[in-house]
């Protein structure tokens, strides 16, 4: 834009339409024709237009020649024909500013056009532009949420319609689905809506629709919509009210009209003169009258008394009064009145019941357990049931005028306590409830009552009104309680701490101030399991606790002694100075458990294993931890022969981690096929020929390769992940070998069976299923179960023997020699085979005492029609004195080692 001489605005040249100039020079009244001649520069004007410039005609050319300048500018560059426009403000001589339209065509001549007033068209236009202003001023300031959507997209949205989405930018939410804020369930109406609103300026009626805010709750709107147009093409216009807040009054109003419909007790409005305006159903069944029959009468003549509600004001409020119901029943009520909108309102509570209940209230004091006591205001005794009599060994007329301070209390501890200190005096002093307060009462007989003490004030708004004092006698409970506590932190067998009381013992030392050194000794006992299993519980339990006395015995002043359970204990011996004083400390142990134990006239003698944690003020291993690593330490002495000690090191620490490890990739290693079944020949001595095979676990772990039996086996025992790794040997290894007898292979398949295996419920279906599933005869498989776990509980293995007998199932003693089975023990499990366990058949040929012993158990298991397989055989020396000695069957790395199935039967 450039400015003219008057200093207006210039705007740019435009084209116009060739044929508007004629038309609009021809019909317009107030349009002034004006030419321009090219050549001579001569501008010319017809009549009018000194008037439309408000100029003499003598000043009307230089007027007009600064008004059309831009046109006259333009000759030169603008071709024949070509139709020019120009809008000019324009300020008269009289002061008045008008806008001046000049219209142009170039001809050959120069440049003929119109001139034209349009200064009211410009009125409306900048009318409407006002207008619009103030519309979207007035949009943009309301407090309803305004928004415009067009193809179910949001294309305008007001700061209110912005703010309930959650306060982010206007620009975030314009281009999202309109659907983004309305809940799924008020979609379908909305665009039902819609499809009504055909014309523009159609609008809906008023709905209700539920929309959803930023965090997911729902909230109500009402909703109207109007069609209108968005640059050009149609949309619509959304206006909504949040309008939760009112459902939530008209919510309010509801329930408050219920809440006096159905409250128990009667709410009666009446005016200034007490006439009944409401009657609620508590007063109809209270009073007994309908409301039809109570409203526009005086309160006072439906409650059968007198009374005014103003006189109940004046009076505070509230009043008890005796009213009577339409029949003359009498009531006892409790009336509060307030004034309320001209008028009063009156909440009576029936406390007919109440009343009644209070009077029959001494007689249940008088027949309960509990002593009670009422403490008048002036601090003395008024009232004492029977209970209080026979608790306290003093008849009621001897303390009825007495103070409670009369007898001595003291406290849990022991220490007696001042008066201040009594419940009475302390509810008195606070006016706070005392309750269930445990203290000792000293009765004049001498003897000492413990009591759970409550004591309150009769009124709760008054303390220094009467008090009520209830005590129980928990002197027997209280004796339990010590007894059950005592019995919770120690080992009914020993009397020794338990695992817990240790623990919570030795943290107290950890955290103690004046913390020193500590050493943890956990002790296992050596072959105790054999003097259990052997001899019986009873003699087990003998030795358990003469064990415990002996330890306790050995120990300094101060230290701690534990049972964990079963045979294993646990020494926390504080201010150990270093290695050498606790050697010394463990040997003492060593030598008292040691000397031989009498029992039932003979002489037992066990010995433990003992692991060693030293624990230094700065060690912050927290109590478990320490109890841990001794048992590691423990663990270690037993792997290197038992009866002897170790410290823990980090070593040892690695050792337990490694095993930790394992234990974790042993629970993953069958679904990640790393276990897999390895299969030992069996060989009868007689034919020679393999008669058996005998399934044995392998682990290739992915890091660690080959993990022996000896290592993964006992974790699986003891992480109870044997019963998983039995089923999956006995499905694998029955799929396998009924393959290999569909082959023709005709031989035994055997399995051995843990002592947890034996213990699980389940054992015997699994086997029948595995079985079944693999197709293998139940005589085809033979299950050994070692000498210990059978003698461990005799009974309970002769049970699942018999059911594992009943499936077909073939069954062997496996290890046999390193337990204490008997002959009759082993008839009446109905075996089929002894396997003599390796430590025998080691020996052999170069020890005349390990061939009688195997000797002597070939001829013992014959004499029960048992078949004897003898393992570990490792030369043919062994193999041929077994032969000559009547062995039946054999295995062993000479005879052929573990394979997998494959190898062995290529």
């Amino acid at each position: 834009m450039e400015a003219n001489a008057n200093g207006a605005d210039r705007p740019s040249v435009a084209p116009i339409d060739q044929e508007q100039i004629v038309d609009l020079a021809l019909s317009a009244d107030r349009a002034v024709i004006w030419a321009l001649d090219s050549a001579s520069g001569t501008l010319s004007w017809n009549d009018g237009m000194d008037k439309l410039l408000g100029v003499p005609a003598k000043k009307v050319k230089s007027r007009l020649t600064r008004l059309v300048q831009p046109l006259l500018a333009a000759v030169d560059t603008t071709g024949l024909w070509q139709d020019l426009e120009l809008e000019q403000r324009y300020t008269q001589p009289s002061g008045a500013t008008r806008w001046l339209r000049f219209r142009a065509r170039r001809d050959q001549c120069g440049l003929l056009g119109i001139a034209s007033d349009v200064t009211d068209r410009h009125e409306e236009r900048r009318e409407l532009a006002d207008l619009a202003d103030r519309y979207r001023l007035l949009v943009e300031l309301s407090p309803d949420m305004i928004a415009v959507h067009q193809d179910g997209v949001l294309t305008y949205v007001n700061p209110a319609a912005a703010r309930l989405a959650g306060g982010g930018s206007r620009d975030s939410l314009l281009g999202r689905p309109i659907t983004d804020f309305v809940h799924d369930g008020s979609v379908p109406e909305m665009l039902e809506r819609l499809e009504h609103l055909n014309e523009p300026g159609a609008t809906s009626e008023s709905a209700e629709a539920m929309f959803l805010r930023p965090d997911g709750s729902t909230f109500p709107m009402e909703v109207k919509s109007v069609r209108t147009t968005w640059e050009g093409r149609p949309a619509y216009q959304v206006v909504m009210r949040d309008v939760s807040a009112q459902r939530a009054a008209e919510s309010a109003l509801r329930y408050q009209a219920a809440l006096v419909e159905h409250v128990s007790d009667a709410i009666i409005a009446t005016d200034a003169q007490g006439r009944v305006t409401s009657w609620n159903p508590a007063a109809e069944a209270i009073y007994g009258l309908p409301a039809a029959d109570a409203l526009r009468r005086h309160v006072g003549e439906l409650v059968g008394a007198r009374f005014d509600p103003a006189v109940a004001v004046r009076a505070g409020g509230v009043v008890q009064a005796t009213h009577r119901a339409a029949d003359g029943t009498p009531l006892s009520m409790r009336v509060s009145v307030a004034e309320m909108d001209g008028g009063y309102v009156l909440v009576c509570a029936d406390e007919t019941a109440r009343r009644q209940a209070e009077r029959q209230f001494s007689t249940v004091v008088a027949s309960l357990d509990e002593g009670v006591l009422v403490i008048g205001p002036n601090g003395l005794l008024i009232s004492a049931n029977p209970a209080a009599e026979r608790i306290l060994g003093v008849p009621e007329s001897s303390m009825l005028g007495a103070s409670p301070h009369a007898w001595p209390l003291y406290d849990e501890s022991g220490q007696r306590l001042s008066t201040n200190e009594y419940p009475s005096s302390q509810v008195r002093r606070t006016g706070i409830a005392q309750q269930g307060r445990v203290m000792q009462v000293l009765r004049r007989d001498g003897r000492t009552v413990w009591l759970s003490v409550s004591c309150r004030a009769m009124s709760p708004q008054d303390s220094s009104s009467a008090f009520v004092l209830s005590f129980t006698d928990i002197t027997e409970r209280r004796a339990i309680g010590e007894r059950l506590e005592h019995d919770a932190t120690h080992d009914p067998l020993t009397g020794l701490a338990n695992r817990s009381l240790a623990l919570d013992q030795l943290t107290a030392l950890l955290h103690a101030d004046d913390r020193a050194s500590i050493a943890v000794l956990f002790i296992d006992l050596d072959k105790f399991k054999v003097i259990n299993d052997s001899l019986g519980h009873s003699v087990g339990d003998r030795v358990l606790k003469l064990a415990g006395d002996r330890l306790r015995r050995s120990v300094r002043p101060g230290d701690i002694v534990g049972r964990l359970g079963g045979d294993e204990f646990v020494v926390i011996a504080p201010g150990i100075g270093g290695e050498p004083e606790a050697r010394a400390l463990t040997e003492r142990l060593r030598d008292s458990l040691t000397e031989p134990i009498g029992v039932d006239g003979r002489q037992l003698h066990v010995d433990a294993s003992i692991g060693i944690v030293l624990v230094g003020p700065a060690d912050r291993r927290a109590a478990h931890d320490l109890l841990r690593d001794a048992d590691v330490a423990m663990y270690q002495a037993k792997q290197l022969g038992r009866s002897r000690y170790e410290f823990f090191n980090v070593q040892l620490r690695e050792r337990m981690q490694r095993r930790l490890r394992l234990e974790q990739d042993l629970r993953d290693a069958v679904r990640r096929g790393h276990l897999w079944p390895a299969y030992q020949p069996v060989v009868d001595l007689g034919t020679n020929r393999m008669v058996a095979v005998e399934g044995l676990l392998r682990w290739t772990h992915p890091v660690h390769g080959q993990v022996p039996p000896t290592e993964f086996i006992p974790l699986a025992e003891e992480s109870d992940l044997i019963n998983q790794l039995g089923e999956y040997m006995l499905r694998e290894t029955t799929r396998e070998l009924a393959q290999q007898r569909g082959r023709g292979v005709d031989v035994e398949l055997k399995i051995n069976l843990s002592t947890r295996q034996l213990d699980d419920p389940g054992l015997v279906t699994g086997i029948e299923e595995a079985l079944s599933v693999a197709g293998l005869p139940p005589s085809a498989l033979c299950l050994e179960i070692t000498e210990s776990a059978l003698m461990r509980d005799a009974a309970l293995a002769g049970e699942t023997l018999g059911a594992l007998r009943a499936l077909g199932v073939r069954l062997a003693i496996d290890d046999f020699g390193t337990g204490y089975s008997s002959l009759a023990q082993l008839h009446q499990l109905t075996l089929d085979t002894l396997k003599i366990d390796r430590s025998f058949i080691t020996g052999l040929g170069e020890s005349t005492d390990s061939e009688a012993i195997v000797k002597s158990i070939i001829v013992m298991a014959h004499a029960v029609h048992l078949t004897v397989v003898a393992e570990g055989v490792e030369n043919p020396a062994q193999l041929e004195l077994l032969r000559e000695l009547g062995c039946d069957q054999a295995q062993g790395y000479y005879l052929g080692k573990p394979a997998p199935a494959g190898k062995l039967w290529p």
